[in-house]
């Protein structure tokens, strides 16, 4: 039994694969990211949750700014009482 080479090849299913980084912080990017979401048939959405190189957890930043402050204006204004 000889199956044609057109038969076979039609058959197949080649699935391509593009990656992109889009800039979800703007208006756009948004706007793009829900379009892919809405054709999750042929679209499989990963996003990257690491933090960029360089940044700092919250708790920390906020610690920075309060020991800022208490090097700025000699004590630490968390302790005074109102």
């Amino acid at each position: 039994m000889f199956v044609s080479l057109h038969k076979l090849i039609s058959k197949l299913t080649i699935i391509m694969t593009v990656t992109a980084q889009i800039d979800i912080s703007t208006p756009t990017g948004k706007k793009i990211v829900r379009e892919l979401e809405n054709h999750s048939r042929v679209v499989k959405l990963t996003y990257n949750n690491e933090l960029p190189a360089g940044t700092i957890p919250l708790d920390s930043a906020i610690e920075i700014v309060w020991n800022q402050l208490e090097t700025k204006i000699g004590y630490d204004i968390r302790t005074e009482k109102k």
